[in-house]
């Protein structure tokens, strides 16, 4: 949880007689020390203290630099963005990279003078480092928020934010800015090919989410005690989750098919995080220094054993996460993806192949086995239900994640066109 400010007292300033405040370094005087109105104006400089987020805003509105401006917000975006365990969210870090570019630019430019203008040649940098349009067009957003903070804590001008507000977003082919592929399903080949090459714990993780659709970190962030195993079908409820601040409940639904996929990972500790890499890393050590291949010809001499059990507390040691991130999941399955491509030019080479002539795995991420499931959910039960087990409020959204079905079409279309 963000720490406490610690509230500046009201003092008696003797040589003067008088009360006095020291906020932010600076002695303010209140008056006759123990009178009411110097008691009502050290409450007043209180309370704007306290809704300022521990400073007192004493400089006057357009006086700011926009760097100032990015300081002072994100020391707030620091406490505001935070999930329901006090951690913070992903949010924080995804200021920084337009935060970056806007201080190139105009990091000691006064707020008053930041116009749209401005904004634009900010944009037009995003463009020119090569950011896709819809990643630039929230780095603008974001922008626009941080003035709008600005403006609710008088540290400029309202016209100010109106200027920015009339800068509109980038379309799609009416700009430089580099555009991205609709994300697509994974075809189930690449996906079998990686579990292969993975731990466990991961081959599991991406099972999961291939059928059940939830999110990567939701996936990581499962335990025991967020499963209500008392029906048929398991109902996992998340800690945090990305709809969590909008007052939003999300259940995932495990069934038959799901449930035995993780019950093996159960653990008796009910806190415990079913997925971890320690699990996964301690599962490896067994395999690398716990068992002698049984077509082994030489004896296991003493000093092997010992040279062995070195390695193996020498890497029990290490400190490894309790659970994954999205980042460790990733790099879990890229590797995955790297070690399934290596076995099949391995096996091609053996077979006099080509290397250019093999069908190795493209590269994919964890949060495309979301839109698997979306497709067949889609599919198979319509949108509606898609949009309920996907936990979305809209059915537009599960649009974007459900691959529209041609096949269905093109049968139609042969029938009646």
């Amino acid at each position: 949880m963000p720490k406490a400010h610690h509230v500046p007292s009201y003092r008696h300033h003797k040589p003067s007689g008088r009360a006095v405040v020291t906020i932010d370094g600076h002695d303010i005087y209140l008056g006759k020390h123990g009178t009411a109105a110097s008691r009502r104006e050290y409450n007043r400089l209180i309370a704007e203290w306290t809704a300022h987020d521990g400073t007192l805003p004493t400089t006057k509105a357009n006086d700011f630099t926009v760097a100032e401006l990015c300081a002072a917000y994100m020391r707030h975006a620091a406490k505001y963005y935070r999930g329901p365990d006090g951690k913070q969210t992903s949010e924080v870090a995804n200021y920084k990279p337009a935060i970056r570019r806007l201080k190139a630019l105009y990091a000691r430019t006064s707020v008053a003078d930041f116009g749209p203008i401005a904004l634009k040649a900010v944009r037009q940098q995003m463009i020119d480092d090569g950011l896709a349009r819809g990643t630039i067009n929230k780095a603008v957003h974001r922008i626009r928020r941080m003035f709008k903070w600005g403006v609710e804590n008088q540290l400029l001008e309202t016209q100010v934010l109106h200027g920015l507000l009339a800068v509109a977003g980038l379309r799609r082919g009416r700009s430089d800015a580099r555009e991205t592929a609709p994300i697509k399903p994974v075809p189930d080949a690449f996906v079998d090919a990686v579990i292969e090459h993975v731990s466990p714990q991961i081959g599991a993780m991406i099972e999961l989410q291939r059928i059940t659709g939830m999110r990567s970190g939701e996936v990581c962030q499962m335990r025991t005690a967020d499963i209500d195993m008392a029906a048929k079908v398991w109902i996992f409820k998340p800690e945090a989750h990305k709809t969590a601040w909008h007052g939003h409940d999300r259940n995932v639904y495990l069934g038959p098919k799901a449930q035995e996929i993780v019950r093996p990972f159960l653990k008796t500790d009910l806190a415990a995080y079913i997925f971890s890499p320690a699990d996964a890393e301690a599962e490896r050590n067994e395999q690398r220094f716990g068992v002698f291949s049984p077509d082994r010809k030489t004896p296991v001499y003493p000093s092997e054993m010992r040279s062995r059990e070195k390695r193996r507390q020498k890497r029990k040691g290490r400190k490894l996460r309790k659970r994954y991130t999205t980042d460790t999941y990733l790099r879990a399955v890229v590797y995955g993806i790297a070690a399934a491509n290596r076995a099949r030019l391995a096996e091609a080479k053996a077979q006099g192949i080509e290397a250019d002539k093999v069908d190795l795995v493209p590269h994919w991420h964890p949060h495309q086995l979301r839109h698997n499931a979306a497709t067949n959910l889609r599919r198979e039960h319509g949108i509606e239900v898609a949009r309920i087990i996907l936990g979305h409020r809209s059915p537009a959204i599960t649009e974007v994640y459900a691959e529209v079905d041609h096949a269905r079409a093109i049968g139609v279309m042969a029938q009646v066109g």
